[in-house]
């Protein structure tokens, strides 16, 4: 890959590589925006099958987060970190305060919390290196239920949007991914009477959504196969593409996942085919609002009624993409641009030393 090519095209600031080797930690600290606040993402921990996919998912992730940030309401910029290596090592100690002495180094242009494949304890090490991290055990902790709060918000303005009704009752509802998020998901629909058909890589999470809700489940690559109403993608991204298009049965995609589109072009397919989308870095926001939240000290419910906004928010965005005429994700990019664009312009201010 042609690096600074990239960084180009996705408008970033800086990439960090770092690397310790008396632990074996190698990452990517990628900050894209700081035109609102300091960037704030989270640290992923994954297993790439190469540098360049690693690279990518650092960039857009980040990028993602400016976004989120910004149709938030937010004063935070995107950034996002990615430690390339098994999640599952238990000697996380030296990783983590490897990782939280290249945070420090950036000296609060980034924020780091957990994400995928790390924990609110992941971070508590992180923490012995730097202030410059969030999600930790005792304040905000796992944001899951906020995200998943916001998520179930966000189903429910896309139906109503989508048929006139935000009511739920009824309808079936493919939910990819039993983590966190997927769980408190799942218990939301269920208290609204909905069918549930779950997925999972991993077969002890999907048991004990299937245990507490009576979901359906079935094998992880049959979910696009279900002939349901809502497709709600909560594992990892890019399941919206060329194959799975052809394959899914639903009329709403509507989920904790991000970067769900493998490319933009797969949004306009979306449209085409007359299937609703609500754009990832909407509707899982609820994630980035606990974080905000606690660093700004704010209550559990000030966070989860902020993530209720993201009600409002889609519907502002469905509204613009009728009025326009454009795909969804083509509307709710405009509304983030619009705020960073006008933000960015402010004239500046003589201040007395």
């Amino acid at each position: 890959m042609d690096l600074f090519k990239d960084i180009a095209g996705y408008g970033h600031e800086q990439v960090v590589f770092c690397h310790e080797p008396a632990c074996g930690y190698f990452g990517i600290i990628a900050i894209h925006d700081t035109t609102l606040g300091p960037a704030l993402g989270g640290t992923r921990f994954w297993q790439y099958d190469s540098t360049d996919a690693a690279i990518t998912d650092a960039l857009r992730l980040a990028r993602g987060m400016t976004y989120k940030a910004a149709v938030a309401g937010l004063s935070l910029g995107g950034g996002k970190s990615v430690i390339i290596g098994d999640n599952k090592r238990t000697d996380r100690e030296a990783i983590f305060r490897a990782h939280g002495r290249f945070v420090e180094s950036l000296g609060g242009r980034y924020i780091t919390a957990e994400d995928v494949g790390t924990s609110p304890a992941d971070m508590e090490f992180v923490h012995y290196e730097t202030n410059h991290v969030a999600g930790l055990t005792g304040l905000s902790g796992d944001p899951s239920p906020v995200t998943a709060h916001g998520v179930y918000v966000g189903i429910k303005a896309t139906a109503r949007a989508k048929w006139g009704s935000d009511v739920l009752t009824g309808k079936t509802v493919l939910v990819q991914g039993c983590g966190h998020v997927g769980q408190y998901l799942c218990s939301y629909l269920r208290a609204e009477d909905v069918k549930l058909i779950v997925s999972d890589v991993d077969e002890a999470k999907v048991k004990q959504v299937v245990a507490a809700t009576g979901a359906t489940a079935v094998a992880p690559d049959r979910i696009y196969d279900q002939q349901a109403d809502i497709y709600a993608p909560c594992a990892l991204g890019a399941t919206i593409n060329d194959d799975t298009l052809q394959r899914l049965k639903v009329a709403i995609v509507a989920g904790g996942a991000n970067n769900q589109l493998a490319e933009r072009r797969h949004g306009d397919a979306l449209a085409a085919q007359g299937i609703l989308y609500a754009p990832d870095f909407v509707i899982n926001g609820g994630g980035l609002i606990n974080v905000y939240g606690e660093i700004h000290g704010w209550t559990a419910e000030r966070s989860k009624k902020k993530a209720g906004e993201i009600y409002d928010t889609l519907l502002r965005i469905y509204d613009l993409a009728a009025a326009e005429k454009i795909p969804s994700y083509l509307a709710a990019d405009r509304l983030a641009e619009e705020r960073l664009l006008k933000v960015g312009g402010m004239r500046p201010m003589w201040m007395p030393g």
